[in-house]
């Protein structure tokens, strides 16, 4: 059974998630009359950002409790609860959006594949995911990683299998803050899934606070993996 999320946690504490992804909209540059797939969209409010450009857009997750919220903060907008890997939608799409939501999805070929068949010919697939090392202080302390983080050759050679070329590709440090003495704890807390055990979590606090708590911040040691690319 799928864990459920704290969708009103998620907006109120996690926001940087989506802060950060205003400068993959920028790379986006959706335009008036596109139709797009926001892929994973949580809360909605990069959909929203999308669709404030003129474009056609369609917000996708696997979390019920995530589109409850999305449809509460823009009712005006499309959304759907769907399994990536077997989504398959009679529509086609000049582009596909995704911001920190491929790493949650299995399998990753099967979500390739989606997004293959989703995307008209030269359409275009802008996203942003944890890369290989992210968070990786994090894992080595927790021992469990419930993630999928590639690197560039590793991701870029997985979606040419599936006829998309990678025309830019960035693998990059961005130690991120998160809010609160307790931000760690709460990072933790809602990024885990199944939840970790609270000795585990208190554990994870002690030995990380000398090398990801500065100036009264936690900051998640997160490296991300920025990808362009087209349908062939």
């Amino acid at each position: 059974m799928t864990t459920p999320w704290d969708a009103n946690a998620y907006d109120s504490r996690h926001a940087y998630v989506f802060r950060f992804g205003a400068s993959l909209v920028s790379d986006l540059n959706p335009r008036p009359g596109e139709k797009i797939l926001d892929l994973g969209c949580g809360t909605g409010h990069l959909t929203n950002e999308i669709a404030k450009a003129g474009a056609s857009v369609l917000g996708v997750d696997k979390s019920v409790e995530m589109i409850d919220q999305a449809r509460t903060n823009y009712p005006q907008l499309r959304f759907v609860v769907a399994d990536a890997a077997k989504y398959r939608p009679r529509e086609r799409f000049d582009a596909v959006f995704s911001n920190a939501a491929l790493h949650w999805m299995r399998p990753p070929g099967a979500v390739a594949e989606s997004i293959s068949r989703v995307l008209k010919p030269g359409g275009r697939l802008v996203a942003e995911l944890g890369g290989s090392g992210n968070a990786a202080s994090i894992l080595a302390i927790t021992k469990r990683n419930p993630w999928y983080f590639p690197g560039i050759g590793e991701y870029a050679s997985l979606l040419e299998q599936h006829g998309i070329e990678v025309v830019q590709a960035m693998l990059f440090e961005r130690p991120t803050p998160v809010e609160g003495e307790n931000g760690l704890r709460d990072w933790l807390g809602m990024f885990y899934k199944p939840p970790l055990h609270d000795d585990v979590i208190a554990a994870a606090e002690k030995k990380l606070r000398p090398i990801l708590f500065r100036d009264g911040v936690w900051y998640i040691d997160y490296r991300r993996l920025r990808i362009v690319a087209k349908r062939v």
